[in-house]
């Protein structure tokens, strides 16, 4: 897209951080937005801890099994799986604390660690539910549809209502089955072009009043948009031909501009926190012992002279 291509270069290494924490806490771009609600309701219990019905489906949109928004059902294959998972990861984390691993110092450093990457996540959230408003999503939609189409030429046409009443009538009766082009003759208040069928010819969308360019570039070749106001009246629009490329529809741009706002956000509010900050670098270690080797339960250690196996990559 040529506006985040144009102002990337202005985020420079605080975006790059920026985008961990962005990573981390929305995954593919919606999940930014995802309301983390922790209710009552216990999916499991698990010797005397709780799994909440929330997680469940919380770790379920994170996976991407089911889409931000979607209710999950709690009779379904996603929802035991992931139950499975996280009674296994509360059973894995209960015996970590039982034998003392969470009191080590490199434990602690983790675990502080961990919190720290969380609350970074709960704060890109807590930016995307108060800055990121469907408001500033529609504003840079518009500013990506007038970029994108600077030369573009599109076929359309029209129907003119001078009520929403009226409008929204016959784009039910267009939804169902009637032909747009009756409905143009038989109920367009455009005198000019209801004869012609409401055609309006070939036109430059970034020529023509608000919101056509928008709804132009919302609404897919051979296809009508909802009905919208315009300074003469209610219109419903039929795109008939593009002699370029269609730009991405709001729904399709909208991840990509979630992601760019809340990108823009963390950069603002890093460049504040540094300000204000001291950040020392470098200094004495915390540990002065070296770290003991693992052992497993059995007490065994790896054959020290069993020669080495080839390198497969990293284990994880």
């Amino acid at each position: 897209m040529l506006f985040f291509k144009a102002n990337k270069a202005a985020f420079g290494r605080l975006a790059c951080g920026a985008a961990l924490l962005v990573l981390c806490a929305c995954g593919n771009g919606d999940e930014a937005e995802i309301p983390v609600q922790v209710d009552g309701a216990a999916a499991a219990t698990v010797n005397g801890d709780k799994i909440y019905v929330s997680d469940v489906e919380l770790e379920a949109v994170a996976r991407g099994l089911v889409p931000a928004g979607q209710p999950l059902d709690h009779k379904s294959t996603e929802y035991k799986t992931v139950l499975d998972q996280l009674v296994d990861q509360k059973l894995m984390a209960q015996e970590a604390t039982r034998r003392g691993i969470d009191k080590e110092s490199a434990a602690k450093r983790r675990l502080q660690m961990a919190r720290e990457r969380i609350l970074g996540n709960l704060l890109v959230e807590d930016l995307v539910a108060r800055e990121v408003t469907e408001d500033r999503i529609d504003k840079m939609y518009a500013e990506q549809v007038t970029l994108q189409q600077s030369n573009d030429e599109v076929s359309i046409a029209h129907i003119l209502f001078d009520t929403e009443e009226e409008a929204q009538a016959v784009y039910d009766e267009i939804k169902v089955g009637a032909s747009f082009e009756s409905m143009a003759r038989t109920h367009s208040k455009d005198t000019a072009t209801r004869m012609e069928n409401g055609d309006l010819g070939y036109v430059s969308p970034n020529e023509q009043p608000d919101p056509f360019p928008v709804m132009i570039a919302d609404t897919p070749e051979g296809e009508i948009s909802k009905p919208f106001k315009g300074a003469d009246g209610w219109h419903i629009l039929k795109v008939k031909d593009r002699r370029t490329r269609a730009p991405k529809t709001r729904e399709e741009m909208r991840p990509e501009i979630v992601t760019f706002l809340t990108l823009n956000e963390i950069s603002k509010i890093l460049r504040e926190l540094r300000t204000q900050a001291t950040v020392q670098e470098g200094g004495p270690g915390v540990d002065s012992a070296p770290a003991a080797p693992i052992s497993l339960d059995n007490g065994l250690m790896p054959d020290e002279d069993a020669a080495p196996e080839a390198d497969q990559g990293s284990d994880l």
